[in-house]
């Protein structure tokens, strides 16, 4: 079976998009949806990606969003995955409003398009209501002989959020899988280093939750300003830095909403024999 599919990213943090309103699929059940994300996303056997999602309709909202990290798992939300997506119903023409709903596992979350230029192009960008985060606490552990403070907190999925003095510095590959799987994370967890700047400026890296270091994470960025601001290190305004580029991340104190504003970017279109 030929599968047609859309290459995209979000400042690095890249998926393999399935439009399965327009066409439809006999060999992607759900029992199969597993199996498809690890063989698409491996590199030099599939496509290649950090995970596939899925382009549904939906009784609840304008569409749906499904996320299969490149292990497998399913995803409840991806930031940098939800910007792609709508670039994906934009671009395509699926809809004629300004801002979509979309339906996730973490909830509906609302998507704007934003239209701006600088000195050459036009620039889309995509603000994203993240909804409300959820803060669990804090917690010490020590790994490989390492003592870490993990901040806990949801935004619809779950994140570690730990503050460095350098994130360049740490050997994410080490210590991101060993928190990822901690018995303190029964569905596990991704991992983000941070290390502040200034007040409005943090630099970010990422262990994700079924794919290792991105390049991005758009929940993981919003979950580190969210503790940032909670522990007065930060204000609501901040720009994140992440390897792949980019994210301006803005608390509303008085709704307890999160909002994310940057790029999505399309890489090529393609079709692929299942």
């Amino acid at each position: 079976m030929k599968v047609l599919f859309t290459k995209m990213h979000g400042l690095g943090n890249d998926y393999i998009f399935i439009d399965r309103i327009k066409n439809k699929y006999p060999l992607l059940l759900d029992e199969n949806l597993p199996k498809v994300a690890r063989y698409l996303s491996k590199e030099h056997f599939g496509v290649g990606s950090d995970g596939i999602i899925l382009i549904d309709s939906s009784n609840k909202a304008d569409f749906k969003m499904r996320i299969f990290n490149k292990d497998g798992s399913e995803a409840e939300m991806c930031g940098n995955g939800i910007r792609c997506f709508a670039k994906y119903i934009y671009d395509n023409k699926m809809t004629v409003k300004d801002k979509i709903s979309i339906e996730t596992l973490a909830g509906i979350k609302e998507v704007e398009i934003i239209k701006g230029k600088d000195k050459n192009n036009i620039i889309e960008e995509y603000k994203v209501n993240m909804g409300s985060p959820k803060l669990e606490g804090s917690l010490r552990l020590t790994i490989l002989n390492q003592p870490f403070i993990i901040n806990k907190v949801s935004m619809g999925n779950p994140h570690a959020v730990i503050f460095v003095r350098d994130v360049d510095r740490v050997n994410i590959e080490r210590y991101g899988s060993l928190i990822e799987t901690n018995y303190n994370f029964p569905n596990r967890t991704n991992v983000e280093f941070v290390q502040i700047l200034d007040r409005n400026l943090i630099k970010v890296r990422v262990w994700e939750r079924g794919s290792k270091e991105t390049y991005a994470c758009g929940t993981g960025s919003c979950a580190a300003v969210v503790v940032g601001y909670n522990r007065k290190l930060l204000d609501r305004k901040v720009k994140v830095l992440l390897r792949g580029g980019d994210l301006y991340i803005t608390l509303d104190e008085k709704s307890n909403l999160v909002y994310m504003q940057g790029i999505a970017t399309k890489v090529f279109d393609g079709i692929i024999e299942l």
